[in-house]
């Protein structure tokens, strides 16, 4: 297999954070970033890929719990974190391993926040990471692209949602 292309059997499409809160606080911002998870998790169905949901509840008693948006597809947990990654602590990293994954297709809000802290957590539990540039947002504009372009390349493949969609075709 290219290294450019995705084996879906191995590769987990992880939406994080996506709270429908903030993506109703700023929809100009989101309804790109939304359409492009969108055209993302139509395309992990598709091909039979893991699809994830994931958010971070920082207090015990639920008390942070926000609505997540996702959608009511098969086999799609809901991972939650008491800290701002996706991995640490929580059930995903048994999920991947039990299914054999060894590629996680990272999107999501705060791009600073809960999106680097999983790329670094993903990382440092030795997934292949896939960065969907345009399927992630912050507020902060220039952070986002500052991670995009000098960060992230660092440990991951960061790519747009166009070529994920080429990456995942069999």
């Amino acid at each position: 297999m290219s290294a450019e292309r995705l084996d879906a059997a191995r590769t987990c499409l992880l939406l994080f954070d996506f709270l429908v809160g903030h993506a109703s606080k700023d929809p100009k911002r989101y309804a790109p970033v939304l359409a492009n998870a969108a055209k993302l998790l139509a395309a992990a169905r598709g091909v039979g890929a893991m699809v994830a949901y994931a958010r971070a509840d920082h207090r015990a008693d639920g008390g942070t719990t926000a609505r997540t948006l996702h959608d009511s597809g098969p086999r799609s947990p809901l991972i939650t974190s008491g800290t701002p990654e996706a991995d640490h602590g929580t059930y995903l990293d048994l999920a991947l391993r039990s299914r054999h994954a060894n590629t996680i297709v990272l999107c999501g809000g705060s791009t600073e926040i809960g999106v680097s802290s999983t790329a670094y957590a993903a990382r440092d539990l030795d997934y292949n990471l896939v960065i969907a540039s345009d399927a992630c947002t912050s507020a902060k504009h220039e952070v986002h692209d500052r991670l995009m372009r000098e960060v992230f390349p660092r440990l991951a493949r960061v790519r747009t949602t166009m070529q994920i969609l080429e990456m995942l075709k069999p």
